[in-house]
């Protein structure tokens, strides 16, 4: 049986959860649990706060976490990184003050740094030669300049839209982060074996976003063409069709060739285009 650290809610739990039940694994979590059972693999949950879970993995009170890899970065403890998952995509970037006359990295000297991330950002104004002093604060990191706590911040930037709501503004990016599933060091064989099966259903999860089957009606004479438009996963299937004269073809494509390719497609003579969604990705 493993144990999976995951958050305990917030956006991060949805989206874990999700993932969980496209891979046939489904918990029903209370409001106040710490620990849920899972069906559909010999899985349990533990629900803690996002920046619990690194440690939590480093000591093996949980055999694996799905956390963001900030989190994970900033604790520094010893876990492997196993997937990247996808999902969670932000950045950890440092902003001033919207007035603030911001010429370069240099405006940050003397000044004072509020941010919840105090060792991502040591290390970064370290490598880039920058006295600062930091603030560690946690919660509204980005109310610190307003109510004169702080210079600047560095936090979580998604969208931007908090900067903006606070009169900041986003001057450097520092980290990519998103979700990762990281796990405990020295896993014993048979845990070992589990994650790997957990892995080869994320996997296909993962593989499979954004892309799209596509199937349609070809000429024949039109095929050669096709080829070079729909290179597949490995090659497009092609089925023949009662008419001698047509063909069907299949073929799994990125969502953000999609349009393109089908006009492409049309241009050559195909008809009856029907676009699917994939579920999963198997190889």
């Amino acid at each position: 049986m493993l144990r999976i650290a995951i958050q305990a809610k917030g956006r991060l739990n949805e989206k874990t959860m999700a993932l969980l039940a496209d891979a046939g694994i489904s918990a029903s979590v209370g409001s106040r649990s710490l620990i849920a059972h899972a069906k559909g693999f010999p899985v349990d949950l533990l629900l803690l706060r996002d920046d619990d879970i690194p440690q939590a993995v480093a000591m093996g009170t949980a055999d694996l976490g799905i956390v963001g890899l900030n989190e994970v970065e900033e604790k520094g403890v010893d876990v492997h990184r196993i997937i990247p998952l996808g999902f969670g995509g932000c950045r950890l970037s440092l902003a001033v003050p919207r007035e603030a006359d911001y010429k370069g990295l240099e405006w940050f000297n003397g000044r004072r740094i509020a941010t919840s991330y105090p060792a991502i950002l040591s290390r970064f104004l370290k490598e880039k030669e920058i006295s600062a002093e930091i603030h560690t604060i946690t919660g509204s990191v980005e109310i610190a300049p307003a109510i004169g706590m702080a210079d600047a911040i560095f936090d979580i930037v998604s969208s931007g839209g908090t900067l903006i709501q606070n009169g900041l503004v986003e001057v450097e990016s520092v980290f990519e982060s998103q979700s990762v599933l990281i796990a405990t060091p020295d896993l014993p064989a048979e845990k070992q074996e589990e994650l790997d099966k957990l892995c080869f259903r994320f996997r296909s999860i993962i593989e499979s976003r954004g892309m799209k089957y596509v199937l349609m009606n070809l000429p024949k004479s039109s095929l050669d063409e096709a080829l070079k438009i729909l290179p597949g996963m490995k090659s497009p299937t092609i089925l023949h069709l009662a008419d001698p004269e047509w063909l069907s073809l299949h073929a799994v494509i990125p969502e953000s060739q999609l349009w393109e390719k089908i006009e492409q497609l049309k241009g050559i003579g195909a008809e009856d285009i029907l676009v699917l969604v994939l579920e999963n990705i198997v190889k």
